[in-house]
């Protein structure tokens, strides 16, 4: 149950959701092997996640708790507190970016993980809700929009959506049937590589953005 996804230096880290069985993951690109894994309490419902340098840092949904981990051992080190839902995090390289499921995006201090500031996110003048897992790719902010198969590309200084990613049709129907929203998005900067899935998708994809 995907609800947060990067790749940083050759693997995917991975935060799950659901009940008694979120958990955060190291996972092997190339075979899905999961290589490291750490469960959260019965009591929380995990959400998205950011590796930044040593640490890695999870939301939970509506318990308004986030915990941070030692990114080698998976080891916790603090938490932290927040108002509202947590959904989705990503790093612009000066703050953290976290969404909560309505049109704004919250900045968050890096170092002490306090709400800053936020940004309204409007796609021709009209707000923008259900902005889900994040990423930052080249500049932008990438949102998977909840119960879509879009992502919208957001001007991180303007908070407007310049274009949207369709990605109907990945999955079969047989195999969408099984399985659950759109929701994950990872970057390769070093290799220029976008990768994307979803809640209980069975494969992760490779997709390269093109005109329509």
């Amino acid at each position: 149950f995907t609800q947060g996804l990067q790749y940083v230096d050759g693997f995917l880290y991975e935060g799950t959701g659901n009940h008694g069985e979120s958990s955060i993951r190291k996972v092997r690109l190339e075979t899905g092997e999961v290589l490291q894994k750490r469960d959260l309490p019965q009591q929380y419902f995990g959400e998205g996640i950011v590796v930044r340098r040593d640490e890695l840092v999870q939301l939970t949904y509506k318990t308004e708790i986030g915990f941070v981990y030692d990114r080698q051992t998976f080891a916790p080190k603090r938490t932290f507190r927040y108002q509202g839902e947590g959904w989705g995090l990503t790093d612009n390289g000066q703050h953290l970016v976290m969404s909560d499921g309505s049109d704004r995006l919250r900045l968050l201090d890096p170092a002490t993980l306090k709400e800053l500031r936020r940004i309204a996110i409007t796609a021709a003048g009209t707000p923008v809700r259900n902005l889900n897992e994040l990423e930052w790719v080249k500049g932008e902010i990438f949102a998977n929009i909840w119960q879509t198969d879009y992502i919208a590309r957001i001007d991180p200084a303007t908070g407007r959506v310049t274009g949207w990613v369709d990605l109907r049709g990945l999955l079969s129907p047989r195999e969408r049937a099984k399985t659950d929203v759109l929701n994950g998005i990872a970057y390769d900067a070093a290799g220029d590589r976008l990768f994307v899935t979803g809640k209980w998708w069975p494969r992760v994809f490779e997709i390269k953005l093109v005109a329509k």
